[in-house]
This record gives C-alpha cells, sequence and structure tokens, in this order.
C-alpha cells in the first residue's frame, strides 16, 4: 500500500519510524529485535536509510597510502525486503542522487520494484565528509529534484534505454524531504520552499521533515507551505535527545535548534538517566502536541536506539495502536 494511502485511511497508525541498517559484519537480529520491540505500536511504515560510500587512506608502505572505498552500513534494499516479508509492514527505503549514476539508479530502482517495495524517499544525500561539499556521481544526479523526475518517468514507463519496448510501469509513491528551519545551504527560507515545492509539483507525494525540537517551527513550516500551494501530508520528524553531548551534537549535526528550556533541563541533569528522562519528556509533550493538531503521524528518528521511541511511544499512544 502506498504511503499516501496508508495517512488517508483513519485507522492507520499515529506512529512510523527510521531505522539505520546494522554496521557492516554485523547481522540482521539487531533490526529484528528493534521491530519486535516497536511493533505493538503498528507502526504506519518504517523507513531505511541508505549510507553512500568514504573513502579512507591506509599505509601500505613507506609514504605509500592506499586509497579505499568503504560502506559501513549496507543492506537497505535487503532490509525493506525482509522487513516487508517478515512483518507485512511497508517499508521505504532511501533513494539517494550521491554516490549514483542515473544508470544505477534505475537499476536499484527495478530491484525495489521486483521486491515490492512501492514507496521511496527521494533526497540527493550528504557530501563525503572528506569532500566537505555534495558533488554527483558524472553520470549522477546532482539534486533531489532530478531523482523525482527521474522515479515519475518510471512510473510512466519511461525508462533510460530508448529503444524498450512494451516497458512496464511501476507504481512507486515518491517522498521527499522537508526543513522547518529551512536546509542550511539554502540561501533564506523562501528559496528553499521554492526548491520543495518545484518537488511536489514533480511528483512528490509526501513529505518528511527534519527532526525538529520546537513545534512552531513546524506548524509555521506548515502554515507557509499551504500558501505555497504546497498541499501534500508533512509528516513531522522527532527524535528524543538522550545524552548530553546532543546538546551540540544535534545542531552541528543537523543544523537544528535546541530550545532554551530543553537546554536548561538537560544542563540541570545530575546523572544520564536524568538527562534521557529530560529528552523524552520534552519529545512525549511535542508528540501530543502534534497528535491533537492533526498530524499525518509521528515519525521517530530512532538511530539504532529502540527504549526512548518505545516509552514515547507508550505515553502517547497508549492502547490506541496496540
Amino acid at each position: 500500500m502506498n504511503i499516501t494511502e496508508i495517512l488517508s485511511d483513519p485507522a492507520h497508525s499515529r506512529f512510523s519510524m527510521e531505522l539505520l541498517p546494522p554496521l557492516k559484519g554485523q547481522h540482521i537480529d539487531s533490526i529484528y529485535r528493534t521491530m519486535d520491540a516497536l511493533m505493538p505500536f503498528n507502526p504506519a511504515f518504517v523507513d531505511v536509510t541508505y549510507h553512500r560510500e568514504e573513502y579512507v587512506y591506509r599505509e601500505v608502505g613507506p609514504g605509500l597510502l592506499q586509497k579505499r572505498t568503504v560502506r559501513k552500513r549496507p543492506g537497505t534494499v535487503g532490509i525493506c525486503a525482509a522487513l516487508l516479508n517478515r512483518y507485512e509492514v511497508e517499508t521505504v527505503p532511501h533513494i539517494i542522487c550521491g554516490g549514483f549514476s542515473v544508470e544505477e539508479t534505475e537499476n536499484a530502482l527495478i530491484d525495489l520494484d521486483f521486491v515490492g517495495v512501492t514507496n521511496v524517499l527521494a533526497l540527493r544525500g550528504d557530501a563525503i565528509r572528506s569532500e566537505g561539499r555534495f558533488k554527483p556521481e558524472a553520470d549522477g544526479h546532482p539534486y533531489a529534484l532530478d531523482l523525482v523526475h527521474q522515479i515519475v518517468d518510471l512510473n510512466k514507463g519511461i525508462y533510460l534505454d530508448p529503444d524498450l519496448r512494451n516497458s512496464t510501469a511501476t507504481n512507486f509513491c515518491i517522498g521527499v524531504a522537508g526543513y522547518p528551519e529551512k536546509h542550511f545551504e539554502a540561501p533564506n527560507p523562501d528559496s528553499d520552499l521554492r526548491w520543495l515545492k518545484q518537488k511536489v509539483d514533480a511528483g512528490a507525494e509526501y513529505i518528511i521533515t527534519q527532526m525538529f525540537f520546537d513545534n512552531e517551527r513546524y506548524f509555521a513550516f506548515v502554515d507557509r507551505c499551504r500558501e505555497a500551494g504546497i498541499n501534500v501530508p508533512i509528516i513531522p520528524g522527532l527524535k528524543p535527545l538522550t545524552t548530553a553531548s546532543q546538546l551540540s551534537v544535534l545542531p552541528q549535526v543537523f543544523h537544528v535548534d535546541l530550545p532554551e528550556q530543553l537546554v536548561k533541563s538537560v544542563e540541570g541533569a545530575k546523572t544520564r538517566d536524568q538527562v534521557k528522562k529530560a529528552g523524552i519528556d520534552w519529545c512525549t509533550a511535542q508528540a501530543e502536541e502534534l497528535l491533537d493538531r492533526g498530524v499525518p503521524t509521528l515519525h521517530f528518528y530512532t538511530m539504532g536506539k529502540v527504549d526512548p521511541t518505545a516509552e514515547i511511544a507508550r505515553r502517547v499512544l497508549g492502547t490506541v495502536s496496540a
């Protein structure tokens, strides 16, 4: 079932989540343990991140370095297929521009279509850490907008090879990212919104926001989207703060602001458990207000930590989705 169909069903769960593939060399059992803990809340869908290659240099002799390509978290497509089969839950793989040629993108989408995955989240992706800024492949997409166009073409049966005959159309439901506090590379919020509207006009059917810690940022973002003619579902992304170090890490990595009240609560905590409780309490209050305002679903960035998300779901959803 497509995400938009799930969200339009009044009986659907008000809970969804993002999972990270396990590190290379680890078993998928870690994903299953997370799913087993969160399935009682009947997630509307699960999205699975994709992590592009990174480069490392290893010494192979005196003064000699060898450049190697590594992927620390492979397996996105396989995980999506496994979860769809094992739990019968809709899965949403991230499809990114970085590290893919347009042909590799097409082949990845064909693989997803073959295993029955019909929902995707189209993203540009991050820059390689060693490069500082995003660089597309020589024959790849520079922007998520281009990726949306390619997926829409496949949904029309239009493949890269113009000589194909009687090609089969896919049926992907396309999601894209939204930034209540604007993408850090955008020159201003209006420009950021203009790019988002282009993706929706091109065929994106829903938006999942970057994490935020101030609900007013989300509500204002939705209002601005509606004023701009963006009328697709806008799913709020939530992340419970769990460690004191995240006061600096989250703003640095995700370019988000943390409200002063939350900062003071964490700074005033005496133990790790108190820090965790402060973060969970804050996120719970966010979730309750968002549900009261009728959001499509609550989307949790688990980042490999299942307990905080499960605790918030228990508090907020109770027996509603059990």
